[in-house]
């Protein structure tokens, strides 16, 4: 006779739902588990990275010293001898000749003022321009100045003097370029308008009343010259101890 099997005991209370407990924590486990990032997350967070780069810095322009501006600067210089020859030629006598070197003398200063405004203008200031013009302005001033008191027309103190402030405060400039640039003053414009004025009038074939009035506007220039180059002085000792 087959014994029939044992009846299944009692179920143990808390059992079954301790391991289904489990079986749920586990499944939750891995349902919660946080997800690897995709490949195209990786590759925008590169795209923000790169977008965040600055940009390359764009290099200055270069200014050629062949223009315009540095032509009629050039032009000013080469204009001083033929003015000199001009002056030397008519001895201050020959009217014919006064004329020329008025004119010579009034071409090389309008150059003076179209090359510095074209400079400017079009952002043609260059290195020679800066050294240049200086030079051909005191070169074309003085060789006028020291011409007409050779021939007895303006007084030799005056040249002397407007010469010596002119070539101390130009040197000066100089000295304290590595510190700043002294920037032209509204004085030493009218100082040079006032120059250029009385030396051509004193140029010209005028009779003895008219002609006298050239030499009283040399006489303001004269001023006007020794006062700027004081304010040059005090600009450029402030300048030195920057």
């Amino acid at each position: 006779m087959i014994p029939e099997p044992a009846p299944a005991g009692p179920a143990v209370p808390g059992l079954r739902s301790a391991g289904s407990a489990a079986t749920g924590a586990t499944r939750e486990g891995s349902a919660t588990e946080a997800p690897r990032p995709a490949p195209a997350e990786a590759g925008a967070s590169s795209s923000a990275t790169a977008s965040e780069a600055p940009a390359p810095v764009e290099a200055a322009p270069v200014i050629p010293v062949l223009n315009i501006a540095n032509a009629l600067t050039t032009l000013r210089v080469l204009l001083v001898p033929v003015f000199a020859v001009f002056v030397v030629l008519g001895e201050m006598e020959h009217a014919g000749w006064q004329i020329a070197a008025t004119v010579a003398f009034a071409v090389a200063s309008i150059t003076d003022y179209v090359d510095g405004w074209i400079a400017r203008r079009r952002n043609l200031v260059t290195s020679f321009g800066k050294v240049a013009d200086p030079i051909a302005d005191k070169a074309l001033i003085g060789t006028a100045l020291v011409l007409l008191s050779g021939y007895g027309v303006v007084p030799w103190w005056v040249t002397t003097l407007i010469l010596v402030r002119e070539i101390g405060i130009t040197a000066m400039r100089f000295l304290v370029l590595r510190h700043g640039v002294i920037p032209a003053s509204p004085g030493g414009k009218l100082k040079t308008m006032l120059q250029s004025i009385g030396i051509g009038w004193l140029l010209l074939p005028l009779p003895g009343g008219l002609h006298d009035l050239g030499l009283w506007v040399i006489y303001a220039a004269m001023v006007v010259t020794v006062v700027t180059g004081v304010d040059y002085v005090v600009r450029a000792i402030r300048l030195s101890r920057t």
